[in-house]
């Protein structure tokens, strides 16, 4: 059974679970606005051969939203002390979007990691890699899904408005065709309390508009050029369906993939130490397709040069 631990470090204190099991250790990172209850299915399936760890971001879940703001450099300052405190200093990192960044960040930034494995985590790139469109009109669509995504960040609402949370995550779950009880856990771990008993998702406001601001000056493709630790890149292949009013972001969207597969490509061609994968799933992978995640993961710490 999965054991939930907490390590504290400077300012915050990390909420952590332990899946249990033996073998090459791995810690499982989350993406943007999300929590551990996403990757529980993949932990699931790899603790039948590996030693597997989660943890919530600063501010997300149940981790704490630190004194100090949300940067990148605190966020990677966490996954050390995570590893350091499980164990693990060595261990193979799997994130997912946000937690996929912050992956190849950290095998970057730490030669002693053995490698680390990206799910769908590209950010919103840059307008020239949106194929098939205007750059000045991609920058317009861009600054207008900024504004969106801030303006919903660490929004309160009243405490009877959870059902409707709810409701919508259950239709975005029938939509992609999984159970919408998955969900529910990060629904739980997911929801903040202000002082006078009103809700938000966290992050909270402040934490989660300089989250957004700090995804935003990302660009991953330089970090991936000059890598010197394997990487594995899962890149979804499907877009998941918003509905109508978000068909302007779906258009964006579009034509982002068409451009991810042409420039990861090209950087598998001329960097030996990156394999990249096209998966059949929408950027909520690992919740659609646990178990074929796994088993990409599986083969990729199957052939890492490790450390005796």
């Amino acid at each position: 059974m999965p054991t939930d631990l907490t390590v504290d470090r400077a300012d915050v204190t990390l909420a952590v679970r332990d899946h249990g099991g033996s073998g090459i250790p791995l810690l499982l990172l989350h993406g943007a606005t999300r929590t551990l209850a996403d990757l529980s299915g993949i932990a699931d399936e790899l603790v039948a051969d590996h030693r597997v760890f989660s943890m919530d971001l600063r501010a997300h879940g149940h981790s704490t939203r630190g004194a100090e703001p949300w940067t990148v450099a605190a966020a990677l300052g966490d996954i050390e002390a995570v590893l350091d405190a499980c164990g693990v200093p060595e261990a193979v990192l799997v994130g997912h979007s946000l937690g996929g960044m912050l992956a190849a960040l950290y095998a970057d930034a730490h030669p002693r990691t053995p490698g680390a494995v990206n799910l769908d985590g590209f950010g919103l790139g840059r307008p020239e890699q949106y194929a098939g469109l205007d750059p000045r009109t991609v920058a317009e669509g861009l600054d207008r899904a900024r504004r969106v995504s801030r303006a919903a960040a660490g929004q309160v609402f009243p405490a009877e408005a959870a059902e409707t949370i709810r409701a919508q995550q259950t239709a975005m779950a029938e939509r992609l065709g999984f159970a919408p009880e998955l969900l529910e856990e990060g629904i739980r771990r997911s929801l903040g309390e202000t002082g006078d008993g009103r809700l938000f998702l966290r992050p909270e406001r402040e934490r989660a508009v300089e989250m957004l601001d700090a995804l935003d000056a990302l660009d991953m493709f330089p970090v991936y050029r000059r890598a010197t630790r394997p990487l594995l890149i899962v890149r979804g292949t499907r877009l998941a369906d918003q509905g109508p009013e978000l068909a302007w972001f779906d258009e964006l969207m579009a034509a982002y993939l068409k451009g991810l597969e042409a420039e990861l490509g090209a950087l598998a061609a001329d960097q030996p130490r990156i394999v990249v994968h096209a998966l059949d799933a929408s950027h909520a992978m690992p919740l659609e397709r646990p178990r074929a995640l796994a088993e990409l993961v599986r083969s990729f710490t199957t052939g890492l040069p490790l450390r005796s």
